[in-house]
Order: C-alpha cells, then structure tokens, then sequence
C-alpha cells in the first residue's frame, strides 16, 4: 500500500487534518459563498414564480438582472418542489442532494478501493475536493452538474459490472434535464450498446412529453425559439467559458464554419478513443471521455461544468500517473484563469486564459485507454509444480474474456485528490492576481453583462 504524505502517527494526522479542514472552510465559507447561490435562485424564482404567480418558466428574471431559465421544460418540472418550501430550505434541501450526489459519484469512480486509505485517506480526499474550483463553484451557484455526473455513472458501473439490465436511465434523466449529457447516448451507440442507447433515449423522450403535458406552453417556446435564439447564451468570449467556442471567440474569430470543423474533429477523435477503450473494456475511460468531449464541444462550458473532468482523473491514476493526475488536478484548483479576466489577448493570454480547455484538449488526447493493470496475485511455485493436472472428466473452465468484469477504474478518486497535494504544484484560490467574487453568475465584479453568463443561461450548456 502507498504511503500517503503527512505525519506517521495518528495524532499528527489528526492535527493536520484539522488545520486543512480549517482553511479549507474559512476559504469557502469566504470566496465561493459570496456567489450568493445564483443560479439557485434562478431555478427557485422561476418555479415560484410559475406556481404561485401564474407567470410563465422563460419570462421570469432575477430582479435587478437579465438572467432567467433557459434549461428545457422538464427541468423546472424537476424543480416544482421547491415551490412548496422558502428560499433558505430549497439551498438548504440542495446543498444535501449535491453532497450526497457528490458522495455517489466518488464511491463509484473509487469502488471498495478508498478504504485502504482508511480515514486519514477520505480526510485528506475530502480537503482536496473542496479545493477544485469547479466542484466549489457548482456548489456556491447550486448548480445541478453532480447530480447529472452522478447520473451518468451509475450508468458507467452498470455496464462495467454487466448489470445492463438498467442500463441507460441515468443518462436519459440526465439529457432530459440538460442537453450536453445527450453525448453520452452517443457513447452508447458508439459502443454497440443498442439496447442500453435506445432506454437512454426512451426515458430522455419520456420525461420531455410528461413536461410537454405539464407545461404545454413553456415547452413549445423553448422547442421552437429558446432553444435557438442564441442571444440567451451570454458572452462566449468571457474568460469562464473554457469550450472550444470560448477559444475562437477571444481570439475574434466568429466563423461557424471554423468552429463546426473543430468539433467535427474532436467528435471523430473522440468516436475512434471511446472505441478503443470499450474494446478494451475499459468503460470508465470511454465514459471520461464523453465527459471531456462533451465539455469542449458544447458552445458555452463555464468552469463549474468542468466537474466533468473528474473521471479522467481517476483513470489517470488507476492507469499509473497519479502525478500527472495530481498536478493538473491542482492546476484546475488554482483559478489561474482568472488572470486574464480582463484581457486575454497575446501570447500569454491564449495560452493562460484558456489553460483549462488545453487540459480538457490533452486528456481527451492523451488518457489511457487500453486495459488498466490488474493486481498481481502472488505464485506459489511449489504448489504450481505439485497440483495435479485438471480430470478430463471435469474440465477446468476460466473466465470467458467476454465476460463483465469489476469496474477497471475503481480506486482512483482518493489517490487523485491526494495526489495533487504531493505534487509541489501551487493549489488554492488564485494565482498572482487575486480576484473578487460576487454574487454574479460569472463571481465577477464587473457590471452585468446584457447577456446571461451563468450556465443556466443555457439549455445545452
């Protein structure tokens, strides 16, 4: 078992955990929270609006902003509970669902590998995560991106461990609630798993009708024009929007042909990867890489859609990189990005303001995708050289190579978040600069935009 870094005795662990825990907390009780839970409020003024003010979903806006509902009908019929509860209830109630959404996504990107690590390891795994700035900001924003991450791999572990019986539910839910979790049904059909694609598509087919029931006027606009009108995106040059289209927007190229190429090329690049990794039956890695692409083809992708990226993580270091795991880890904790929030152009621009789409660019590249290593089990050669050999009468059978086997990508999580801290590479809240949150979509200080720039300003995003 790998040593994990810190003090040797369990009372010198103890001290450090607390110390982390405390500057973890007072760091995100100070920087994310100032966030103040827009997009949260968002979906909660638009549920309570619609319920108790006959007002209609894609009219609402926050008082004082131009940011309103813009995902599709079916979620704000997710949502309607929160009519029937305040404000501080509804954070309160998400919150919970995100920790605990969180907590499901963990257990099975680690599978029973975490508790090796004992409590010293989850501790440490625990302060780590509270650092990734795209897991703070989903939770300061109450954002729904675990709960769809947590979605989409309960799928990943039914068809690693063979139960596919089910297989396809979570993803359906998911692409009901967001458009960009829609890929993963191409994963799917991608990798031959017909049946399993078209539950996905019947159940994303299923929830959209019985909000078409529900909400009949709501879901005819957003079908035929909330979901094309394109200035409900917001600014695709601001620095948080780390796609593919982000990248071409603050370089002042505006071409939809160029843009439409390059997704056309990273979805090939990512058909021809996700192939190889299911072959290998590797479908951890086929399912980060739906996560990564995903993440660079949509038109907006905010730095808190970057959640995404944590099964790549682990993948890396189930593969043998935990130090590659662990530094760009770290790099995605720093919020360097937000250096060139006011200017981005350059050299330096180019390759600083859009780091963590190179990251997510390089992992779609270079992660592992063929079978991750097994266990060695040791050999006794004195008993191999004395076992007799198999009857004929009972023919010794082995596992058949197209059998399910456990989840290639489990015990992973843990090691990543802790080996981002044995890397030397800075992690924390900034970098040179610092940079002041708000209570804006964005956490800028700069005046509101004309244009949503949260990710709930769009369906697909």
């Amino acid at each position: 078992m790998r040593r994990l870094p810190g003090p040797g005795t369990d009372r010198g662990r103890l001290l450090l955990i607390l110390a982390l825990a405390a500057a973890v907390t007072v760091f995100t009780a100070t920087v994310p929270l100032l966030r103040d839970w827009f997009d949260l409020r968002v979906y909660y003024g638009t549920v309570d609006s619609w319920v108790h003010d006959g007002g209609r979903v894609y009219d609402y806006r926050v008082p004082g902003t131009p940011y309103g509902f813009t995902y599709p009908p079916f979620a704000a019929v997710v949502m309607l509970p929160m009519a029937l509860v305040g404000l501080h209830t509804a954070i309160a109630a998400a919150l919970l669902l995100n920790l605990t959404a969180l907590t499901v996504a963990v257990r099975i990107l680690t599978g029973p590998g975490w508790r090796r690590h004992g409590w010293y390891g989850v501790a440490l795994a625990a302060c780590a995560l509270a650092l990734f700035e795209p897991l703070r900001d989903t939770l300061s924003f109450g954002q729904v991106n675990l709960l769809l991450l947590a979605l989409v791999l309960t799928d990943c572990s039914l068809l690693a461990t063979g139960r596919t019986r089910w297989a396809g539910i979570g993803i359906g839910l998911a692409a009901a609630v967001k458009l960009t979790p829609a890929l993963f049904i191409g994963l799917l059909l991608v990798a031959g798993r017909r049946r399993a694609a078209a539950v996905a598509t019947g159940v994303a087919v299923a929830a959209t009708g019985c909000a078409a029931l529900a909400a009949p006027d709501a879901s005819r606009f957003y079908w035929t024009h909330a979901l094309w009108d394109t200035t409900r995106v917001g600014r695709l040059d601001y620095v948080s929007n780390q796609s593919l289209q982000g990248v071409l927007a603050r370089l002042g190229v505006e071409s939809r042909p160029v843009w439409g190429a390059l997704v056309l090329l990273v979805l090939c690049c990512w058909a021809w990867r996700s192939r190889r990794a299911v072959a290998a039956r590797n479908w951890p890695a086929a399912f980060a890489l739906t996560g990564l692409t995903a993440c660079l083809v949509s038109p907006i992708t905010w730095v808190h859609h970057l959640v995404w990226l944590l099964p790549s993580f682990a993948v890396l270091v189930r593969a043998g990189h935990p130090r590659v795991a662990g530094a760009l880890y770290a790099v995605l904790c720093s919020s360097v990005v937000w250096l060139w929030f006011d200017d981005a152009s350059g050299v330096d621009g180019f390759l600083g303001g859009n780091l963590y789409t190179w990251i997510t660019l390089g992992l779609l590249l270079r992660l592992p995708v063929g079978q991750l290593p097994q266990r060695r089990r040791p050999k006794s050669h004195s008993t191999r050289a004395t076992e007799p050999p198999p009857s004929t009468a009972a023919p010794v059978t082995t596992a058949a190579s197209d059998q399910p086997g456990p989840c290639p990508g489990a015990a992973t999580v843990s090691e990543t978040v802790t080996a981002a801290a044995a890397t030397g590479v800075a992690c924390g809240p900034g970098l040179g600069r610092a940079r002041s949150a708000s209570s804006e979509p964005t956490g800028s200080t700069r005046p509101a935009a004309p244009n949503p720039q949260s990710s709930s300003s769009r369906a697909s995003s």
